[in-house]
């Protein structure tokens, strides 16, 4: 999840709120690894149940809509489209280049998400690898949430 997150980073997570609430497009989260026993993954969200996802020419549509990414430094590489079937999310890491994620292993289910990544809590103090201790925020997206089925 570089540049977002650095190796060796400890992160809290929240596991209350998808109780109550559905995750959403940006959500950073916490997932049950869909290739590995015992180990678990973090990535973006980045489309929701029912969504059709492109990645085409460097940039990611969702619906059609070009998705404004900020958090990351260079653009998405290849060519993609897949539709997310209900109950499933398709998600990202922040460093495309070198990223084992939904266009690898495919969307992942709703069952396997644990949590969304709430806190970073060590190392505690700022380093050259290290922004130190920060809650993590959810990405805002320009394209509107409102054509999704919530």
């Amino acid at each position: 999840m570089v540049p977002n997150f650095a190796d060796g980073e400890l992160i809290l997570t929240e596991k209350i709120s998808y109780r109550f609430f559905k995750p959403e497009r940006g959500d950073v989260i916490v997932f049950k690894s869909p290739t590995a026993k015992n180990a678990d993954f973090i990535k973006r969200i980045i489309a929701l149940p029912g969504e059709n996802v492109k990645i085409e020419n460097g940039s990611i549509s969702v619906n059609g809509q070009k998705l404004t990414e900020d958090y990351i430094k260079v653009p998405t590489e290849g060519n993609f489209s897949r539709i997310v079937s209900s109950n499933e999310y398709f998600v990202l890491g922040d460093n495309r280049h070198s990223s084992f994620d939904s266009r690898v292993f495919g969307n992942i289910k709703k069952e396997t998400i644990l949590g969304k990544a709430w806190l970073v809590y060590w190392p505690i103090l700022e380093s050259k690898k290290s922004e130190g201790i920060r809650l993590v925020s959810r990405a805002h997206y320009s394209i509107s949430n409102s054509f999704d089925n919530r």
